[in-house]
């Protein structure tokens, strides 16, 4: 854990003079609609979280299905690790006192931690994702348990301001299959996760701690599918065509007892995208991918000039790469290792904090991505 708080201090002092922060913020929510995976991945945030295309390892799973018909070799992830945190979080939780460091690195995973690094700090935001995922991924099948929780919190600085949080916890199985067609050329794909949510919303008085019951959330359970569809045509960089569905059955969450009814319905949002994926040298190659979020208007409040996305990946003897991305109208990029037995990737990448606007308020985020097994 020390290790890992140095990491991220050092990644946000290095970042910091290139990535100011001062937000005005919109509602202190999740941002479904240019994110809608139920487990985010490292490399694909390092693209602009374009990769319904692409996708090809453990995470086609939940960004495209089809993707399982790519899959090189069969992984056991004994520890499929994610940590993502922003700028501030890493400011405040490791900022300080070094005998206080690590003990501020842990508040940032709860409501009331993260309110109590807050209270001194008008006008930060914090937002932290933590993902626990072991799998075993073959070609045209993946299966395993997911487990994600995340907590935000944001204080701003107008008099009388709020403790303003949200928090959401998300765990159950999975199985992802895949059909290939006509040698590969057309792939169809979907994934069912018996998906148990946990969340809630509010604010408080920035100086009172929080203490929430099971009246305070809402916790309920569904089916949900991801389907999807590639089409690749067999001709100089594999020029590909995708379709990814979420909830695509349109699934609502049945009400567990004893708590303040069910989370809101997954909206049935579909993502397209198209990419190119030309050799450039022997053992190099590159990716090109666009995507396009939410194609369907299911979420009108975010402007379509924030749902488009671009990734670049340069791969190295598939054991190396290089990434470079745009989504939510920000840049992103990352750097990846991948062997037999252990992937690694460190990723940065930003969200626009407000409801509507285009570039509007930029939340820059980190993401350690750790995998090992056999």
């Amino acid at each position: 854990m020390k290790i890992l708080a140095f990491i991220l201090f050092t990644i946000t002092f290095l970042a910091g003079a290139l990535f100011p922060t001062s937000y005005v913020w919109g509602a202190v929510d999740f941002r479904d609609a240019i994110y809608p995976e139920l487990a985010t991945s490292a490399r694909a945030l390092g693209m602009g979280n374009a990769y319904v295309a692409k996708a090809d390892d453990a995470s086609a799973a939940f960004y495209n299905p089809a993707g399982l018909g790519t899959v090189r070799q069969a992984h056991f992830h004994l520890s499929n690790l994610h940590l993502e945190v922003n700028k501030d979080w890493v400011d405040l939780g490791t900022g300080g006192k070094i005998t206080d460091a690590f003990s501020n690195f842990s508040k940032g995973f709860s409501v009331d931690g993260t309110r109590n690094l807050l209270k001194d700090h008008p006008g930060k935001f914090s937002h932290s994702r933590f993902h626990f995922m072991p799998n075993f991924t073959a070609r045209y099948i993946s299966f395993g348990y997911l487990y994600s929780t995340q907590t935000r919190g944001a204080y701003g600085t107008q008099a009388g301001a709020q403790f303003e949080y949200a928090k959401r916890t998300d765990h159950g199985p999975y199985l992802g299959l895949n059909l290939s067609m006509f040698g590969g050329v057309f792939k169809i794909g979907v994934t069912g996760t018996y998906l148990t949510r946990k969340e809630s919303y509010g604010q408080s008085d920035p100086n009172t701690a929080i203490d929430l019951q099971d009246g305070d959330y809402q916790k309920g359970s569904a089916l949900i599918l991801t389907a999807g569809t590639k089409l690749t045509l067999p001709f100089y960089a594999l020029p590909t065509f995708a379709i990814k569905m979420n909830n695509a059955s349109s699934q609502s969450f049945s009400a567990a007892s004893g708590f303040g009814g069910a989370p809101d319905q997954i909206k049935p949002s579909v993502d397209v995208g198209f990419s190119l994926t030309p050799q450039i040298g022997k053992t190099t190659r590159i990716h090109w991918e666009f995507n396009y979020k939410d194609a369907t208007g299911e979420y009108d409040d975010i402007g379509s000039s924030r749902k488009y996305a671009l990734g670049m990946e340069l791969d190295f003897r598939r054991t190396i790469f290089i990434r470079l991305g745009y989504g939510d109208g920000f840049g992103s990029g990352g750097i990846g290792l991948k062997t037999r037995k252990l992937q690694f990737d460190l990723t940065t990448y930003a969200v626009d904090l407000t409801d509507s606007d285009f570039r509007g308020d930029e939340d820059r985020r980190f993401v350690l991505s750790l995998s090992s097994g056999f």
